[in-house]
């Protein structure tokens, strides 16, 4: 059975990351836009990650820039947004895209496991998917739902 720790990803510096470093916590995973109208969940997901990291949560961000260029070119001026605004101490990774032929691996297996409302495709940026500490997908949340919103789903995997 396959589940998010089979899978590496890219670092803002492009080194590669095996997301089996994170065996056993509990993942929120989340495609971002520093540009869009939900940037500011940037905030309530910082506040998720102070609540529950040191129970074992983690969150990992991924910028994307396939809905209406809301993301900058430069993975710098991304990571210094995030960090300068909504105080960002949780890891974000490189830019990718969650759709189509060029998509991120991770992100392909994330929307194979949990479909979105009519598809599998990923509508808009902040989709945040909720992976438990086997690696397993268990939820899906729509861009619009608030981080708080996950507190209770994320307290069940503690």
């Amino acid at each position: 059975m396959v589940s998010v720790y089979d899978f590496e990803v890219n670092k803002p510096n492009g080194d590669k990351l095996s997301l089996e470093a994170y065996k056993g916590k509990p993942l929120i995973i989340v495609n971002t836009a520093s540009k869009c109208g939900f940037a500011p969940q940037f905030g309530g997901l910082q506040s998720l990650y102070e609540q529950y990291k040191d129970d074992g949560l983690m969150i990992l961000g991924f910028p994307c820039d396939q809905f209406n260029d809301q993301e900058f070119d430069n993975i710098d001026e991304t990571t210094e947004f995030c960090q300068l605004n909504y105080g960002v101490t949780f890891p974000m990774m490189a830019k990718v895209d969650v759709n189509g032929d060029d998509a991120e691996p991770l992100f392909n297996h994330l929307t194979s496991e949990q479909k979105g409302l009519l598809s599998k495709k990923i509508k808009w940026n902040f989709t945040k998917f909720l992976v438990d500490g086997n690696g397993q997908v268990i939820k899906r949340y729509a861009p619009q739902t608030a981080p708080e919103k996950l507190a209770e789903d994320v307290e069940k995997l503690l």
